[in-house]
């Protein structure tokens, strides 16, 4: 299927993700919430779990470190490098794969738990729905799928007040600047929220929980049923 002409190529946005590489790095707090996470999420010991557009992999090699056998998965050599660093220092073993959520290798019903976050909002709203109904058939009946992304919470009602807004307001939560708020407004593809609630409930998932604490970000908790029980 990936050769097909008309699949989206996630790849090709592989320069910018290297571009914005030096960014993950220095957070003295990223561990505390990977670890706040993965407490919320109820990680076990012997668990399978895929991260998604992983990122520096510090969400990784804490599920590693809490006993998990984790698959880090992204699109960027540059990222994976990362990871690959985080592992080592942590003295942890991941399983790292260039791949996107289009192209992810998976055996169907096989992990407990599936995250991504930041990574959904690359992909136009088409090939969003296509990438959960992967992630969907990749979750054993029961696991959960965390979501974190970059969505519009509401409709804008006056584009130019609304961008400045959103941007002052990441510029002040955030420390992104104006310029990175403007550049996803023009170049990505976020959507709203509404929008990603009905194409995860069309996937099949249960939505446990949708959070939109912010004027750009949404969480959301969503479970695959088990067999024989109703979305």
């Amino acid at each position: 299927m990936l050769a097909r002409d008309w699949y989206y190529n996630q790849r090709r946005r592989i320069g910018i993700d290297r571009a914005v590489a030096s960014l993950y790095g220095g957070d003295d707090d990223a561990d505390l919430r990977a670890r706040a996470t993965l407490s919320r999420l109820g990680v076990k010991k012997g668990w399978r779990i895929a991260d998604i557009g992983c990122g520096n992999g510090v969400l990784a090699c804490e599920a590693a470190r809490a006993g998990a056998e984790v698959d880090a998965i992204d699109i960027s050599p540059a990222m994976l490098a990362l990871a690959e660093i985080s592992a080592s220092d942590r003295k942890v073993a991941i399983r790292t794969q260039s791949a996107g959520l289009l192209s992810f290798a998976y055996q169907p019903s096989s992990y407990d738990l599936i995250v991504s976050e930041f990574t959904l909002h690359h992909l136009p709203d088409f090939w969003k729905a296509v990438a959960m109904s992967r992630i969907f058939a990749a979750l054993k009946p029961g696991a959960n799928f965390f979501l974190r992304d970059i969505v519009f919470v509401r409709t804008p009602d006056g584009t130019e007040r609304d961008v400045e807004e959103w941007a002052e307001f990441s510029i002040t939560n955030h420390d992104f600047n104006r310029d990175s708020v403007v550049t996803h407004m023009r170049d990505e593809y976020s959507t709203f929220g509404w929008v990603i609630e009905r194409m995860l409930t069309d996937a099949g998932f249960e939505l446990t929980s949708a959070d939109y604490h912010a004027p750009l970000h949404g969480t959301y908790l969503l479970r695959k049923p088990k067999h024989g029980e109703q979305a």
